[in-house]
């Protein structure tokens, strides 16, 4: 009982906390006159990574690296089945595949990636700094792509207006940034503690609690603004903000983790999970390829996919 209340309290104050700090960070950026390009290129694509973040700091070193490891495969895979999937149910997400040809090389180069790292059991200090790098050049050469064509400048505006009502005060703008940063922070631990907690009383590893349980939670800043984003009809903002998250999870978030505490790759996850995270995102891929978006019918499939992977995970692999 008691961890079930702290991984519902984790979740409430992961979700408001990334809120916040998300939306007083575009206000900030507003009043000093950030153009929307680099608010939402910076400030809406890490912030609402955040969550994974600090969980995954947390779970690496508090001694649980199948948790800290789970909880990226797994928020990658939700990311697309879960996220993606309610989205377009809410409104058919379409795009123009063209403006996401880079962005979508680059998170199925981020997959692959992963796997060949995966396989060498545990991902050291040095291959995080080149994650770390390699996120850091993809960056500035967004950037710099975008102030030279602005050809996504639409799209990053309408991104940016997802979290442009936000404190109109400078002062409160602060405040929210400070309380949803410490709100992340707590809001991490208390979860990582009832996760660990839940997956010993179920007799269950913890990289199935971060595969799911966990990777669902701070998924959720993603899954709401998705869901905004559909109803509003940015449905590209929503298919947008899960490929850069997805890109960031795997280079930003592990090669983080990695640089402080080098993390040994759980067996099942080595053996299934990196495998179906490729085969989702090479779906998605497809999708935007073949079907110029995500329809009600893609999507249907994609939360159905979900749902199975989530039974595979507690009864079939480890029933």
């Amino acid at each position: 009982m008691i961890a079930a209340f702290e991984v519902l309290g984790g979740f409430i104050l992961l979700l408001f906390g990334a809120e916040f700090l998300v939306r007083g960070a575009v206000a900030l950026a507003q009043r000093f006159n950030v153009s929307p390009m680099i608010i939402g290129m910076t400030i809406v694509a890490y912030g609402t990574t955040a969550p994974e973040l600090v969980v995954s700091l947390e779970a690496a070193l508090g001694g649980a690296p199948g948790l800290a490891v789970g909880n990226v495969v797994g928020s990658n895979i939700a990311n697309i089945l879960l996220i993606l999937g309610c989205a377009s149910l809410v409104y058919p997400i379409r795009c123009t595949p063209s403006v996401l040809y880079r962005d979508s090389s680059v998170m199925l180069g981020a997959a692959f990636l992963f796997v060949a790292l995966a396989l060498t059991g545990t991902i050291s200090h040095t291959q995080g700094i080149l994650m770390i790098a390699a996120i850091v050049c993809y960056s500035v050469y967004t950037y710099w792509a975008e102030r030279r064509r602005n050809r996504n400048e639409d799209k990053l505006e309408k991104e940016t207006e997802e979290f442009s009502d936000g404190p109109r005060s400078v002062w409160l703008a602060i405040l929210a940034v400070i309380g949803g940063v410490a709100s992340v922070v707590v809001g991490a631990h208390i979860l990582i503690s009832g996760a660990v907690t839940a997956a010993r009383f179920f007799g269950v590893g913890e990289e199935v609690i971060g595969l799911t349980l966990v990777a669902v939670g701070t998924s959720l800043p993603e899954l709401a603004t998705a869901v905004v984003a559909a109803w509003r009809h940015h449905t590209d903002v929503a298919i947008g903000n899960v490929i850069g998250a997805n890109i960031y999870n795997i280079l930003a978030i592990m090669g983080v983790v990695s640089i402080v505490s080098p993390l040994t790759i759980p067996a099942q996850i080595v053996q299934f999970d990196i495998w179906f995270m490729l085969a989702v995102t090479m779906a998605l891929v497809i999708s935007i390829v073949v079907f110029k978006g995500i329809n009600r019918a893609v999507g249907s499939v994609f939360l159905c996919t979900y749902g199975v992977y989530v039974g595979l995970q507690y009864f079939g692999l480890w029933g």
